[in-house]
């Protein structure tokens, strides 16, 4: 139960409804009987500003994890970033100092890949297509491309965003093949969903059905979202013989990031 001892971290995003993380860490408080607490805050846009000015002056708040369409926004207001939050220009966890200052991080891409390598796929030396170049995108991107991706294909309704993304990743990893634009016609090792795409029941599939249908044996079809579980892209792919990585696996997969971040797991949990 919450009291006024309670340390919280908080969850900010819209929607929030289909967000596992408040779940998984009260869970992961709870068997532990620690007097911590994940609160969602379903936050629109316009007032993201307003939670980060708070957010200083909140002292049992130890940090808070961003989703979409945050992730961008909150970038800009934090006081420092790891290197890989900088070169993305996104986080989606910040931590919390005693003196207000807040520090950001991007885990997006660290937790892909442990979710992919359960699923017994290894990017190294594979080809990628990732739809969507908002924050999960570029993480996901940049994780594929340190990991030994041989070659990256972008895609976003935001043609800026992909080509920015894509140019960027040039200039960080010259061996890697990067091009971005309308989705080809062709094989990939791996396609990743990095777009809200498939949250909504009349959603479009994020990619064609033939490029599904066409992923390579041994291949690997995953998707950011967490709500459904299982997104008509991901049933497809299933269909098709693909094997298949949930949203909910990423999430899984980096909560111990997160934390460890917030500085409510790991050596530091109780500074």
């Amino acid at each position: 139960m919450i009291g006024s001892s309670t340390r919280l971290v908080a969850m900010i995003g819209t929607p929030i409804i289909q967000a596992r993380s408040p779940r998984n860490f009260n869970r992961y408080f709870d068997a532990r009987n620690e007097d911590r607490a994940m609160i969602p805050v379903d936050l629109r846009p316009e007032q993201v500003a307003d939670f980060v000015a708070a957010a200083r002056g909140w002292d049992n708040l130890d940090g808070f994890v961003v989703t979409i369409p945050h992730k961008t926004a909150v970038a800009g207001l934090v006081d420092d970033m790891t290197p890989r939050a900088k070169f993305l220009g996104a986080v989606n966890v910040v931590r919390r100092h005693p003196d207000g200052r807040l520090s950001g991080d991007m885990t997006d891409g660290e937790g892909f890949l442990l979710a992919a390598r359960a699923n017994g796929f290894d990017a190294a030396d594979k080809t990628a297509l990732v739809v969507g170049a908002g924050g999960a995108g570029r993480a996901i991107g940049h994780a594929l491309a340190e990991a030994g991706l041989s070659e990256l294909f972008i895609h976003d309704v935001d043609e800026a965003a992909a080509n920015s993304l894509c140019s960027r990743l040039k200039e960080a990893f010259p061996s890697l093949a990067v091009a971005a634009g309308s989705i080809p016609q062709r094989r990939f090792d791996l396609v990743v969903n990095a777009s809200p795409c498939g949250m909504g029941g009349n959603d479009p599939l994020p990619v064609p059905e033939e490029v599904i249908k066409a992923i390579n044996p041994g291949g690997l079809a995953a998707d950011v979202v967490t709500s459904p579980e299982r997104t008509r892209f991901l049933e497809l792919a299933a269909h098709h013989g693909v094997k298949i990585q949930f949203g909910h696996q990423m999430a899984g997969a980096q909560m111990e990031a997160l934390g460890r971040a917030m500085g409510v797991m790991g050596a530091d949990a109780n500074d």
